[in-house]
């Protein structure tokens, strides 16, 4: 049923839209999140039972300005001491938070930042997600790259000078299978020297596959790691299934990719529990995997079609560095991506604090790489995820981290 909503959601048959209002209202007629579908892979892992017993004791309210003075003074960060630059009490320190941190990752990163950008192939997802743009209920133009068109996007990326590119897709198996991902990470690899992956997860053989195909490492994010707050937010599709989405990295890494990234979307559940739970599930993988690159992204929710639907909680530019700050000194060797949905200001100051990673030339939209860049028309593409912030270029945002006294680095990555 999930693979009729590929159409515009004003021509959604009268049966798909009785089947959204019932999901809308009913929770009784949605599957288990914590059910496998059948193609789902199933692995022996205790990371998700750690996170999510410490995510439970989190009592954030009952730290105090002495357990956060004691976790700035701390020559290594806990879990306890992690928890505590978190808290509501660790506000009034920010200053020295950002202190630490700037050592932090001067002493793993050096005075480095590394630019990259994304490449949305696929808008067609079969999930319903209530807060995601590309969801299958919403109205938007929906469009997949052939492979012609990948690799000319790919070109007018690379022309540009960027060296690292992350292909996303919509979360769709049916119109972005492993086969269609795995020749855009063949076609990336004549352009580019790092090919990320940010797609539905997918089981080990699949990421084996992907890995022999060229790519370096694959991003999932979690959303929330709350899962009662994640059943009311995915009410269809695969996605719904919320161990699986947990334990993709690993899979990943079980797979043979070179690295993984975690995220959470602050603002859709407590953002706090949500910063522990991703950080975290890093340091727990860290202990299973040492020789893995992991890295965080930390996207705040950004307006999408259809936004009214859901009750956003507010997580501001202040609490947003708290976090970055707070990862900083618990995952001294983690990289952490700021992505464009931030202002230029905010990431101007980020990466001169915590943050290693951000984007450039960014479109989340389909097939509009070459109006973006050269200003000329390539045709209609497909409609945008969510809206940015930051719409820098790669030579804007090198030419501004140069000026800040950072050293902008697209790949430093030797192949022999």
């Amino acid at each position: 049923m999930e693979n009729q909503f590929f159409v515009d959601g004003k021509h959604l048959s009268a049966a798909a839209l009785e089947k959204k209002h019932q999901l809308e209202n009913d929770p009784a007629s949605r599957k288990d999140p914590m059910e496998y579908l059948p193609d789902m892979e199933q692995i022996k892992s205790d990371i998700a039972e750690k996170v999510l017993s410490e995510v439970k004791a989190y009592d954030y309210e009952k730290y105090t300005a002495k357990d956060v003075r004691n976790a700035i003074d701390s020559d290594a960060c806990s879990i306890e001491d992690f928890k505590a630059l978190l808290s509501p009490a660790a506000a009034p320190f920010l200053e020295e938070m950002a202190a630490k941190a700037r050592v932090e990752t001067g002493k793993h990163f050096g005075n480095t930042v590394y630019v990259f950008t994304p490449l949305y192939i696929a808008n067609y997802c079969e999930n319903y997600c209530i807060y995601c743009g590309f969801n299958c209920y919403n109205d938007i133009r929906r469009m997949k790259l052939s492979a012609k068109q990948i690799e000319h996007e790919m070109k007018v990326i690379a022309e540009s000078g960027m060296e690292e590119i992350l292909i996303l897709t919509g979360e769709s198996h049916a119109k972005s299978d492993i086969k269609y991902i795995g020749d855009a990470c063949k076609l990336a690899r004549k352009y580019f020297r790092m090919v990320g992956l940010e797609i539905y997860p997918a089981n080990v053989k699949d990421y084996r596959y992907l890995r022999e195909c060229g790519a370096d490492y694959v991003t999932v994010f979690q959303e929330t790691y709350d899962i009662d707050k994640y059943a009311d937010l995915h009410l269809l599709g695969h996605k719904r299934v919320w161990p699986y989405r947990f334990d993709a990295q690993e899979r990943a890494l079980m797979g043979g990719m070179r690295g993984v990234g975690f995220s959470a979307l602050l603002g859709l559940a407590d953002f706090r529990k949500d910063a522990l739970a991703t950080a975290l599930h890093v340091y727990f993988l860290q202990r299973k995997y040492p020789h893995a690159e992991m890295s965080i992204s930390c996207p705040r929710l950004r307006p999408i079609v259809n936004n009214d639907k859901i009750n956003p909680q507010d997580v501001h530019e202040k609490e947003l560095c708290q976090i970055l700050c707070a990862y900083r000194i618990f995952l001294p060797f983690a990289g952490i991506t700021v992505s464009s949905r931030e202002s230029a200001t905010f990431r101007n100051g980020i990466v001169k604090i915590a943050a290693t990673k951000v984007s450039a030339g960014v479109s989340t939209g389909i097939g509009d790489h070459e109006s973006k860049y050269t200003g000329k028309e390539n045709g209609e593409g497909g409609d945008e995820q969510f809206e940015i912030s930051d719409g820098r270029s790669l030579n804007k945002m090198y030419d501004d981290i140069s000026k800040s006294g950072l050293q902008p680095v697209l790949n430093d990555y030797l192949y022999v």
